[in-house]
């Protein structure tokens, strides 16, 4: 067999119909669309109209409240810090914060500050400086003998 002789299984690919090309090719004259009105013509969006009266999407109250000016937190998990530290990405030796981190690829930028997270174990002796982490990730780290120092998130004009 040679490279011009590959081809696919019969019947693997399915050629897409062409629509508008004849009566003949029974997808003609009106192309699948049925007749007439605004719905034949291209460019229509109308899915939430009824017909002048207040559609319903806007008739119902609205809930809740989405804080513009929010803190955006990069979040690790205990599972790629030590994966770092395995990889010597991470010197377990010195403070662990924010710019460590990014340096050592862990995470790609820091946002509004570095949240630590659970999911997976940690064996190396790390002494973290972050802005925040979950109470079982906490407990982990000082069991494994760490330290975590929460310091204030340092706001930044990150733009949505």
């Amino acid at each position: 067999m040679r490279l011009n002789e590959l081809r696919d299984n019969p019947g693997a690919v399915k050629e897409r119909t062409r629509i508008g090309r004849g009566i003949g090719s029974g997808k003609g004259k009106t192309g699948g669309r049925g007749v007439k009105g605004q719905k034949s013509r291209s460019g229509v969006a109308i899915k939430g109209f009824e017909g002048g009266q207040m559609p319903l999407h806007q008739r119902l109250p609205k809930r809740g409240f989405t804080q513009p000016n929010r803190a955006r937190y990069a979040e690790v998990t205990l599972d790629r810090l030590q994966k770092a530290v395995d990889a010597k990405k991470l010197d377990a030796k010195k403070t662990v914060d924010a710019a460590a981190l990014v340096e050592a690829g862990v995470i790609r930028r820091a946002l509004d500050g570095v949240r630590v997270i659970g999911g997976g174990e940690l064996k190396a002796k790390l002494n973290l400086v972050v802005a925040g982490g979950s109470k079982p990730a906490i407990a982990a780290i000082e069991k494994a003998g760490g330290t975590v120092a929460i310091q204030a998130p340092a706001k930044t004009d990150s733009e949505d």
